[in-house]
């Protein structure tokens, strides 16, 4: 059959042509017919593969990446029955929330070389049956270190739930298709926070809180052996590269740009996953007196801004981009907004919060910016751990920033079952500061840069002003009415950049007359 068609497929070049060949006219449509089948088959089977690839590869990473957000985020909801059940204060609840960031974190660089050295596949099934443990732990726990024990093995076990997924798109989807593939993929995981806020308070209104991890314990190790069964192994298998780590990491770690940037990245991104998955609901009991059903609403308006976030923070990226907008001003633009919309819920200058909070929630997805940056930095060969470098400090940030205020709030004593607005305020102002503080390191050298190029361009035309008068051509100098080409300073004023001045600045003089 496939001689056959390989046969059939060698068409006659006057038929491609409109040649009219009479005595052969029915032979060419006889050898037509079968490649036109042929043809229209193809288009089936491509159809086919592609849901094939859907099915046993996209979607068993996509739930994955699911139920982390889910985990990441549900304790906002269980936080009430939780703390009255077990007797937690916030300090406790904070550091029992927290702790899921930081075994997160302390797994990105080994869970990078697992990747790599035994496909997804293994890694995500593997984890995933921690994950499950630690939910089950969890639901059976009576006291505080249990739980503190139950939530790290369910931040180790999803610590690979978006890294294995885009290590499996990289490797079965087409090289043209990946960006979309990973759209999506972020966007069916962010559903995992809006489903931790409606569904799950419906059923824990129903079956408690208990009987709620019991189940998630239950569709994790399913979806371990989904992923174990279904998905195929790697096309192809890296050895290892231990030789190559070691200096690749040193390699981002020892790179100043990158410094700039993590300060930034962990304190912006780590608060607005440590306000989305813990504080705001507590600030939305203590400070607004909400009810459930407002409370709730409010959670499931940021888990929809936390979707809509990164679409439109990537929509934003590519069109100003284009415009000649770096992505370091617009990662820098968005820490001043988020910056602003914290200091307008401290001083509580609206009388309606949505806002505010759809804004702190969006910031969450600012991860777009912070990597493609880094894809700016380093070559493509260190992109990935670059990509895990940067999220340590994404991780560790949130764990700090959830723990640290909890800690500051729990130093006020509760008024009638909630912790003063001041509280509330003094802890979020901390977290302000540092904000501040990182925005101006990550903004320091674009202004340093600017400022010497303003003075160098002053110092430039005063030396060409005394040089035409000593040499005794003010008389005759005329304007120049030629088009100048773009200077450096205009250069560095549109890009943005921090490189050396000193021998791009020399050709920015006074024209002569001509």
């Amino acid at each position: 059959m496939a001689a056959f068609r390989q046969q059939t497929e060698a068409q006659d070049p006057a038929s491609n042509t409109g040649h009219q060949s009479g005595p052969h006219d029915d032979a060419i449509d006889r050898r037509s017919f079968v490649p036109a089948w042929t043809r229209a088959s193809q288009p089936i089977e491509a159809l086919a593969q592609n849901w094939r690839l859907i099915a046993c590869v996209f979607l068993p990473f996509a739930a994955g990446f699911y139920l982390s957000y889910l985990f990441r985020n549900i304790n906002a909801v269980i936080a009430g029955p939780l703390t009255a059940e077990l007797g937690l204060d916030a300090g406790q609840f904070g550091l029992l929330t927290s702790v899921y960031f930081l075994t997160f974190a302390a797994a990105q660089l080994p869970v990078g070389i697992l990747l790599d050295r035994y496909g997804p596949r293994r890694v995500q099934s593997s984890l995933f049956v921690v994950a499950a443990c630690g939910a089950a732990l969890f639901a059976l726990s009576e006291s505080f270190l249990p739980l503190v024990l139950s939530r790290a093995l369910i931040g180790l076990g999803v610590a690979a739930a978006l890294a294995a997924g885009l290590k499996a798109i990289v490797l079965w989807f087409p090289k043209e298709r990946l960006p979309l593939a990973n759209g999506w993929m972020i966007m069916l995981g962010a559903l995992g926070a809006v489903t931790a806020t409606t569904p799950v308070e419906a059923l824990l209104a129903s079956i408690g809180w208990r009987e709620l991890f019991l189940f998630l314990a239950a569709i994790t190790a399913a979806c371990a052996l989904t992923i174990y069964l279904v998905v195929p192994d790697a096309p192809s298998a890296e050895p290892a590269v231990n030789k190559e780590t070691v200096p690749g990491l040193r390699t981002v770690f020892t790179d100043r740009r990158f410094w700039r940037l993590a300060p930034l990245s962990a304190t912006s991104i780590g608060t607005a996953w440590a306000l989305q998955g813990l504080w705001a609901a507590a600030w939305l009991t203590d400070v607004e007196r909400f009810d459930r059903a407002l409370l709730v609403r409010h959670l499931l308006v940021m888990a929809v801004a936390l979707c809509l976030g990164a679409l439109l923070i990537g929509w934003a990226a590519d069109r100003l981009r284009n415009r000649g907008i770096s992505l370091r001003t617009l990662l820098g633009s968005l820490a001043a907004l988020f910056i602003a919309a914290q200091l307008a819920l401290i001083f509580r200058c609206f009388s309606s919060s949505y806002l505010l909070w759809a804004m702190i929630a969006a910031v969450g997805s600012g991860t777009v910016l912070s990597f493609a940056i880094l894809a700016e930095y380093f070559p493509k060969e260190l992109t990935g751990r670059a990509n895990a470098a940067l999220n340590v400090f994404h991780m560790g940030g949130a764990f700090a920033l959830q723990c640290l205020t909890g800690f500051v709030i729990q130093a006020w004593a509760k008024d009638h079952g909630h912790y003063p607005e001041v509280a509330y305020q003094t802890a979020f102002a901390i977290n302000l500061l540092l904000q501040i503080i990182a925005l101006v390191w990550f903004s320091l050298p674009r202004q340093q840069s600017l400022t010497s190029a303003i003075r160098a361009r002053r110092y430039s035309v005063t030396s060409a002003s005394e040089s035409v008068v000593r040499f005794g051509m003010k008389k005759h100098t005329t304007p120049n009415l030629a088009p100048h080409p773009q200077t450096p300073f205009m250069r560095c004023l549109t890009c943005g950049s921090i490189r050396p001045l000193g021998d791009r600045l020399m050709p920015m003089v006074a024209r002569p007359a001509v």
